[in-house]
């Protein structure tokens, strides 16, 4: 009896330690699965998810159902982790001790931090960090399952509340912070095209998009100055010579003053008038209603509105009624993709350069346009244009040739017609000079 029952206890001990050790492998397999899940579910937003399932790649319906909510499947997953872990490191403890006696403890924390956060936790993350697509599309069904289970999402909800009670959950509530912001956006634009994913017009027009959101019909009206009108009480005969002359098929008509417009003459109008021989009526028996809207309108609201009541032109007006200028739906276009030239139009170019590298642009150029045309940030404090600076710097209208300084760059009066800055030349300098400093202040 003495001899045969350590044979047995050993062999018994033997099967046991089979057993573990499938044990241990399924946890330490079970892991590795889980940290590449968490990985990657974690760098997936619900833009690529969305994708994804618009592509309808395997594996994309139950990866945009669980970035939707992405506390749903956190918790379940890293308690996961921590269990299999947690019991494999045990069940390793427990072989080694019994191989090795004493040294087995050594052996099994050796064996649990090489192995187990090499292979099952380091490995599998950096893998998903290099390939977040494949990892999601591959662990997402799986960790959808789980997150299913009830038991999995009882004891998570359990532990999450205990968690909760320590900590409070008054500061978690409230509206969630957007998972992209305008300005990741341009950045992944940017990044885009320098990666030859889109070219430099698609960036461009993504740029656009997003600016014009942020526009305001101020910012792209054409002044008043600039405006091109007929008086209410000219025959149909003299204003459609005026029309034809100047090229333009809608025309604002003023009664004394541009102050008081009292609707639009239509090219075509004119014409079916004139062949039906009312040539010498008065302009103003020929009109359709006029649109009017404020100076700080979004660009957004005005392009919706004249695509719903179809109109193309609209006079813009200041918080105290009076003309500021006028806006058409080619202005709003042409916000987006550029300027948009046609036969009759003869104005000059925007932006021309010259051969000493500096440039000359319109004085209705933008300021946020001229910052992106030389690579500075020129101050923007109550006005839109750089001719609107170059008149606050100076604190008068300038004389042709008369410049200011400021941010490192020198603005120079290249063409003054009456009281406004048409033609603005603008050169780097060395060095901020303190004139610049000052005309700022």
């Amino acid at each position: 009896m003495t001899s045969v029952s350590p044979v047995v206890a050993s062999a018994g001990f033997r099967a046991t330690d089979w057993v573990l050790l499938v044990v241990i492998v399924v946890l330490l397999g079970a892991s590795g699965i889980l940290a590449l899940s968490e990985t990657s579910l974690v760098q997936t937003d619900r833009v690529k998810a969305k994708a994804l399932l618009d592509e309808r790649r395997r594996g994309a319906r139950p990866l945009a159902r669980l970035v939707e909510h992405p506390e749903r499947f956190l918790n379940p997953v890293l308690l996961l982790v921590l269990v299999c872990q947690l019991v494999s490191a045990t069940l390793v403890g427990v072989i080694a001790s019994a191989w090795l006696g004493a040294w087995g403890v050594v052996a099994g924390t050796v064996f649990e931090v090489v192995v187990i956060f090499v292979l099952f936790e380091a490995v599998p993350k950096n893998w998903a960090v290099r390939n977040p697509e494949r990892a999601a599309l591959f662990t997402a069904p799986i960790v959808d399952a789980l997150v299913r289970f009830a038991p999995v999402r009882a004891i998570s909800s359990v532990l999450i509340g205990l968690a909760d009670l320590l900590i409070g959950r008054r500061g978690a509530t409230g509206a969630r912070p957007p998972k992209v912001t305008e300005s990741e956006l341009l950045a992944m634009a940017d990044v885009a095209q320098a990666e030859d994913v889109i070219e430099l017009q698609e960036r461009t027009l993504i740029h656009s998009i997003i600016d014009f959101g942020d526009a305001v019909v101020r910012e792209v009206m054409v002044p008043r100055l600039d405006m091109f009108t007929l008086d209410a009480d000219v025959s149909v005969h003299d204003a459609l010579t005026r029309v034809l002359a100047a090229g333009w098929s809608r025309v604002p008509v003023q009664q004394g003053d541009v102050d008081d417009v009292v609707g639009i003459a239509y090219a075509k109008d004119l014409m079916r008038a004139e062949n039906d021989g009312h040539g010498a009526d008065p302009v103003r028996a020929h009109l359709r209603p006029a649109h009017f809207v404020p100076e700080t309108k979004r660009l957004t609201a005005l392009l919706r509105e004249m695509q719903d009541a179809k109109f193309h032109m609209s006079i813009v007006v200041d918080e105290y009624g009076s003309t500021v200028g006028l806006v058409t739906l080619e202005d709003l276009i042409e916000e987006l993709v550029g300027e948009i030239v046609d036969e009759y139009d003869t104005e000059e170019p925007v932006v021309e350069t010259l051969p000493d590298g500096s440039v000359v642009v319109t004085g209705r150029m933008a300021i946020d346009d001229v910052d992106d045309l030389i690579g500075t940030e020129l101050p923007q404090e109550g006005w839109d244009t750089v001719g609107g600076l170059m008149l606050a710097l100076s604190g008068h209208v300038p004389a042709e040739g008369e410049s200011v300084d400021v941010d490192g760059v020198r603005l120079v009066a290249q063409r003054v017609q009456g009281r406004r800055i048409s033609r603005v030349r603008i050169e780097r300098t060395t060095a901020v000079g303190a004139s610049g400093d000052d005309s700022e202040g």
